[in-house]
């Protein structure tokens, strides 16, 4: 299952990437859509600006035209 988790947050990432730059909550919206589809129930993103973003592995969007960063956690 986490695989799965991992395989959506690089696709959602990669088409963030790709698209317009997007509204932050927008874009948070959309990944959580995404997430809970793929049956992921315990999660937490969070929004923060570049120099927070100390794992990109855990980076599952970028926001605001490149300044900000969404990151996912798996709770437990």
């Amino acid at each position: 299952m986490h695989t799965l988790t991992l395989l959506v947050a690089l696709g959602v990432f990669s088409s963030s990437v790709l698209a317009a730059p997007k509204d932050c909550e927008a874009l948070r919206a959309e990944i959580e859509v995404k997430i809970q589809a793929a049956g992921v129930a315990s999660y937490t993103l969070e929004i923060v600006t570049n120099e927070e973003a100390q794992d990109p592995g855990m980076v599952v969007g970028s926001c605001d035209g490149g300044s900000k960063k969404i990151i996912y956690q798996r709770n437990g």
